[in-house]
């Protein structure tokens, strides 16, 4: 995965979003139609912060957030999502 020309601004992350679950733990195949939106990714890029937000999250980070936060974008071919660090549950 190459690295995207974009800065985000203020507190805002840049994710990847790690691949659906395909199979169950018992080996059952997940049909596309059933498979859950993500909600774990990869840091890719971090804004500055703001006076009142310092950012704690960094560049390759592992993180959990909403299932429904941020916004979706395509860049170079890719799917990233945008999002504010406080959508951010946790570091993995």
């Amino acid at each position: 995965m190459s690295n995207p020309k974009i800065k985000p601004l203020a507190d805002r992350v840049l994710i990847a979003p790690l691949a659906a679950e395909t199979t169950t733990a018992s080996g059952l195949i997940i049909p596309d139609s059933a498979k859950e939106k993500p909600s774990k990714g990869t840091v890719i890029a971090v804004g500055n912060g703001t006076k009142e937000v310092q950012m704690t999250v960094k560049v390759g980070d592992t993180v959990l957030y909403g299932k429904y936060a941020g916004t979706e974008l395509k860049l170079e071919g890719t799917d990233y999502l945008i999002m504010r660090e406080s959508d951010i549950f946790a570091i993995v």
